[in-house]
């Protein structure tokens, strides 16, 4: 990366953000040109460096979910402070995971698209936490009552992909009931952090949003995982004597990968985003191996980038209802800033401020977060 220089960026109304010689990502929120990040991309640390394989194809290409989260490429976007983007660098060049607090609503899971969109990093891989998350559902899931049933003769599910010559491709080619048991790894999928750590060539986007939410072993169940950036999974090993190579879906659409005797280790290791609404304390070894980024509310010129970012010809259109929403926010302790979008889009609608339930409107769409009436 030595000798890598990113010009200095404009930003929204005419301002400018410097950009830092050593930055990869700098917070455009336009795709690289005419650069691969692979090309600019310095090698991991020795002890993040990572030897996965076989080097799975690339990723796919960004999805709708990118659009509607972040609007249309070439639309404004808002823009970061450099300590921000410095936090951001810092988790992408040492490959650790990037713990990203701040209370809800501000667009904490924003920047995992962000990252993905302009690095060119393809789909963000979602895992969505729940107080019934385990480390197990996000690397993969088995079947074992299809694989009982395909082995009874009941139908099975479709077949992946076939592999390369002499791989095992999941399926045994013949019809259920011929005799031959259905393949173990025609009924293993792999959850989001289970295929951010396959071995790609370039490191996958893995979200995990809202880690607060989760029962309270799970941040250390994953401290496994993300030091060693591999995982088994029991039930390939047991087999791997008879099935060697097995196939297996991922968590992408229609996604398959091949898997040697049941281990996945990765090449390049994921941008990890790991949301917090700071609603409660990580343990100490969880947090001293991720980059902490503490997230704060965005400022004015920030919700005029994102209201231009999805709704055209609107710059600058809304500068009252954006100041009227920060003083609501201020009041009552902090708002969402899918808040303030909704009212701008009842505005575009058609509703105008001067009718007499705009005001009644606007309460409603702008309650506090707390939950108190």
């Amino acid at each position: 990366m030595s000798g890598v220089h990113h010009p200095v960026e404009s930003g929204l109304n005419g301002g400018h953000v410097s950009s830092r010689s050593w930055w990869i990502y700098r917070g455009t929120g336009r795709p690289l040109a005419d650069i691969r990040l692979g090309d600019i991309l310095p090698p991991p640390p020795g002890w993040r460096n990572f030897d996965g394989g076989p080097v799975l194809p690339p990723v796919p290409a960004e999805s709708a979910e990118t659009d509607r989260r972040l609007g249309a490429v070439g639309r404004a976007t808002p823009r970061q402070d450099p300590h921000d983007i410095d936090l951001i660098n810092t988790a992408l060049l040492l490959r650790r995971p990037l713990l990203v607090t701040g209370r809800p609503g501000i667009g904490k899971s924003t920047l995992a698209y962000l990252v993905a969109r302009e690095l060119g990093l393809g789909r963000v891989l979602h895992w969505g936490i729940t107080s019934r998350s385990t480390l197990r559902s996000g690397l993969y899931e088995y079947d074992a009552i299809g694989r009982a049933q395909a082995s009874l003769g009941h139908p099975r599910p479709a077949a992946p992909a076939p592999g390369p010559p002499g791989e095992a491709s999941g399926g045994s080619g013949e019809p259920p009931g011929a005799g031959v048991a259905p393949r173990i790894g025609d009924f293993v999928r792999l959850g989001p952090l289970g295929t951010a750590l396959l071995p790609y060539e370039l490191p996958r986007v893995l979200l995990i949003d809202e880690l607060d939410k989760s029962d309270i072993d799970l941040p250390n169940d994953l401290l496994h995982v993300l030091e060693n950036g591999s995982y088994a999974i029991p039930e390939l090993v047991r087999a791997r004597h008879q099935e060697g190579r097995a196939r297996v879906f991922t968590d992408d659409p229609d996604g398959t990968a091949p898997v040697d005797d049941g281990l996945v280790r990765c090449r390049a290791f994921p941008f990890v985003v790991i949301t917090s609404n700071g609603e409660r304390q990580f343990p100490a070894a969880f947090l001293r191996r991720c980059v902490r980024l503490d997230v704060s509310p965005p400022r004015e010129d920030q919700l005029a980038a994102m209201i231009a970012a999805h709704f055209r010809d609107q710059d600058g259109r809304h500068t009252a209802m954006i100041q009227a929403f920060l003083e609501r926010s201020r009041e009552s302790g902090g708002l969402a800033t899918d808040q303030l979008l909704n009212a701008v889009y009842l505005r575009t609608a058609g509703v105008r401020d001067d009718d007499e339930t705009w005001g009644e409107l606007l309460d409603a769409l702008w309650r506090q977060l707390s939950g108190a009436p």
